[in-house]
């Protein structure tokens, strides 16, 4: 798969740095992006070569919403290798979640450590995949999953990423997972990662956006979806059409400024707020199916 590398560099005041690198992160999502870095005051996206939106993120910038704000970029071909290769070497340090369950880098732990911590235990080994447990959001979903009873439940991990969603909650009790993403990379990582967990069984991947859903028979009690807050706004009919009365949903990706306009198109498709969760204004909102 083939990506395209976009190197923006932001003037303003120094204030507005952070601020405006969060806004044009988020925006730019409709014009394709995947993932971000942000190092040496350089933010820079990747989108896949055939999504990648270079009108749309022209009028996006024409548009920005904030003053004083000039916003320039260069654009190249990413090398044809993984590019959070640095990242992957480096590794993450074990990630404590409510005490429950602990996520593990799975190059840099022994089995001994792993059999001895008496907490759920999920090993991640991450190629160009979102979702570590490293971030806010993803550890916010797995956090609420931690509230509820999977017990022979079946699972929807909608953009899967790296697959840790799909795999706790297969470790919780889910009787069955079914998760898809558009990247074919993340599609072959849950795969790996859920067989490092010895979960392979209970989860089926598949390569596509929403529209697989099309050919999933039967519904789900809970649903998941950690992605950009327009995907989860294109895409909640989607969801919705693979529900069934009671069933949760379980949403983030996005900021907390962000609820309201998915409160707002949730309501559209009878869902109902159970409740919110916010850190360090990243959001997670639970719902249910009416």
């Amino acid at each position: 798969m083939e990506y395209t590398e976009v190197r923006f560099s932001i003037e303003c005041e120094p204030a507005l740095k952070d601020i405006a690198a969060d806004l044009l992160t988020d925006m730019a999502s409709d014009c394709g992006f995947e993932a971000f870095t942000n190092e040496s005051d350089v933010l820079t996206g990747y989108a896949q070569t055939e999504e990648f939106d270079k009108f749309g993120l022209d009028n996006m910038i024409a548009e920005f919403p904030l003053e004083n704000v000039t916003i320039t970029y260069t654009i190249d071909k990413a090398p044809n290798e993984n590019w959070n290769t640095t990242w992957e070497d480096n590794g993450f340090e074990p990630i404590d979640i409510n005490g429950k369950c602990v996520i593990y880098d799975a190059r840099h732990v022994d089995d001994e450590t792993v059999a001895n911590d008496e907490r759920i235990t999920i090993l991640i080994e991450a190629k160009q995949a979102f979702g570590t447990g490293t971030h806010e959001t993803t550890r916010m979903v797995v956090s609420q999953l931690l509230s509820l009873d999977l017990k022979e439940k079946s699972v929807l991990d909608c953009g899967c990423g790296t697959g840790i969603l799909s795999i706790a909650a297969s470790k919780l009790g889910a009787a069955n997972v079914v998760g898809y993403d558009i990247d074919e990379w993340s599609v072959d990582n849950t795969r790996h990662n859920a067989e490092l967990n010895g979960v392979e069984e209970k989860i089926e991947v598949l390569h596509g956006n929403s529209t697989v859903l099309n050919h999933v028979s039967g519904v789900f009690d809970v649903v998941l979806a950690n992605i950009n807050r327009n995907i989860l706004i294109a895409d909640m009919g989607n969801f919705c059409k693979v529900m069934k009365h009671g069933t949760t949903l379980i949403i983030s990706g996005f900021y907390e400024e962000d609820i309201p306009l998915l409160l707002e198109e949730a309501s559209k498709h009878d869902l109902n707020e159970t409740r919110h969760v916010v850190e360090n204004n990243w959001a997670c909102i639970v719902l249910t199916y009416k």
